[in-house]
């Protein structure tokens, strides 16, 4: 009797698989060397200047706990089968959260995400009757469109009308991107306000009410060694199937050989030139199109200056205390406080070590050079404790230490005419051969985690046996453009 045995696929050899050098290992590059080596389509060699993965979205230990680059959470929005992988690499390690923080309105408290009943105890009487009749005005009134340029400020104004707009959205965005709201592109107030309209904030308030909620509201998921460890799992993932991840060297140049690529890095004295088939950058494109030879024409150099990123302080108060506050995190939208947010990182991992101490980690937009960038820790450390006495959160004791992180890119400023600045790198980038830009950086997206992984499945998901098909990621990058910041 004959046997009936299914044909093996042919796995291809390692040595004749492509090689695609990755440069940057936040969650996108990481996502793309661990994605790429699963599937088998190529080998790979990721390139961090930084002695750990995770980028802006990584993790790190002071004085005996594990703390992020500033508030991360994963998102029930996370495609499932990306959120599968997660857990599977973190191994049992991704905790699902609750919710749990504030926003200080006009002196007052709010729970965040936003609750109906604290809304109603808590909210500012002023500003609920100027909510409410902004929006019977609303409703009342046509929607024909004002004449002009739609900026951040029109389409919000025009959505939410002027009381939210006035105490809550136009403060925030002259503090996170340190613009005027007028300035900002619309496109801004489309990608980065999830709640732009009253019948979205609507259907917010009414996710937290039982029998409307619906899965994953109000909570998120995290990891119980810190935000970094989704970047290290991923890392560790993609190194064992045979990824070379390159920790502590910087890219130094990148030079077109033909259809390939040859990149310089260094680490101390020691520099490295390695050939690339394929060149994948997750930096912020801007450093791309500076580093690379030949050169972007003229045109595109010029582009480069319109295409600016706000600056971000991590201030890390350690207090000898075991809890600061219940909450995860407080947001100050109020133009009286410097700071913009607060996080208190044993909240979002549930531990209770170390037992007689805790940090708390403001954040403070800013540009490479201004005041405050040049600040030493102890002056921003004063800042940010003035900031918190003067909305009703005085320390309980005096900080055990001060401890600053200076982050250059930390969210794209979409200023007005800013696309077309983009574009042409982008063009360029494009029309570079087997050159790729993604995650949040190479696109200019003021992306969440979830967003970027799902870019660099997309990237590996278009690179086949006859090399990478352009279409297909033309079709995924305009699904990118759909998407919406969740926070």
């Amino acid at each position: 009797m004959k046997e009936a045995r299914e044909k093996s696929p042919t796995v291809p050899d390692a040595n004749e698989l492509p090689h695609v050098v990755v440069l940057g290992g936040g969650p996108a590059g990481v996502g793309a060397a661990f994605q790429l080596r699963r599937l088998g389509r190529a080998r790979v060699t990721l390139i961090e200047a930084n002695p750990a993965v995770g980028g802006n979205s990584g993790s790190f230990d002071h004085a005996g706990q594990r703390l992020d680059y500033g508030s991360h959470r994963l998102h029930p929005a996370c495609d499932p089968a990306i959120l599968e992988d997660i857990r599977t690499v973190l191994a049992g390690d991704l905790l699902d959260r609750p919710r749990h923080g504030r926003i200080r309105l006009r002196g007052r408290w709010i729970h965040f995400p936003l609750k109906p009943i604290d809304l109603l105890l808590r909210l500012d009487p002023g500003f609920a009757l100027g909510t409410m009749h902004d929006m019977i005005r609303r409703r009342s009134k046509s929607t024909k469109p004002t004449p002009g340029i739609e900026s951040f400020a029109s389409v919000l104004h025009g959505s939410l009308g002027e009381t939210i707009c006035r105490d809550f959205y136009f403060p925030y965005a002259r503090k996170i991107w340190g613009a005027e709201p007028e300035e900002l592109s619309a496109i801004q107030a489309r990608r980065r306000v999830s709640a732009g309209s009253f019948g979205k904030l609507l259907r917010k308030l009414m996710s937290a009410v039982p029998g409307f909620k619906p899965p994953g509201s109000g909570r998120f998921f995290y990891p119980r060694r810190g935000f970094g460890q989704i970047s290290e799992a991923f890392a560790a993932a993609a190194s064992k199937s045979g990824a070379d991840i390159m920790l502590g060297w910087r890219v130094t140049g990148v030079e077109r050989d033909g259809d390939a690529w040859a990149v310089r890095a260094e680490s101390g004295a020691e520099t490295r030139t390695m050939h690339a088939d394929y060149l994948w950058s997750t930096l912020p494109i801007t450093m791309l199109a500076r580093m690379t030879t030949p050169p972007p024409d003229e045109k595109s150099m010029a582009a480069s200056g319109a295409v600016q990123y706000r600056a971000m302080l991590l201030v890390y108060l350690t207090l000898p205390v075991p809890q600061f506050t219940e909450f995860d995190a407080h947001y100050f939208p109020e133009r009286a406080v410097t700071i913009t947010r607060l996080s208190e990182p044993k909240n979002y991992s549930a531990l209770d070590e170390p037992h007689e101490s805790t940090t708390l980690c403001a954040e403070l937009p800013c540009a490479p050079g201004d005041a405050y960038w040049e600040m030493s820790d102890a002056q921003l450390g004063a800042i940010v404790v003035a900031d918190l006495a003067r909305s009703g959160l005085p320390l309980p004791a005096e900080a055990t230490s001060v401890y600053v992180k200076r982050l250059r890119f930390a969210y794209p400023i979409y200023r007005h005419g800013y696309e077309r600045a983009f574009a042409a790198l982008d063009d360029w980038a494009s029309e570079q051969p087997n050159m790729l830009t993604f995650g949040r950086q190479g696109l200019f997206a003021h992306d969440n985690t979830h967003h970027a992984l799902r870019m660099a499945y997309a990237a590996s998901d278009c690179l086949g046996a006859d090399g990478f098909d352009l279409g297909k990621w033309g079709e995924y990058r305009r699904e990118f453009e759909g998407h919406v910041v969740e926070d």
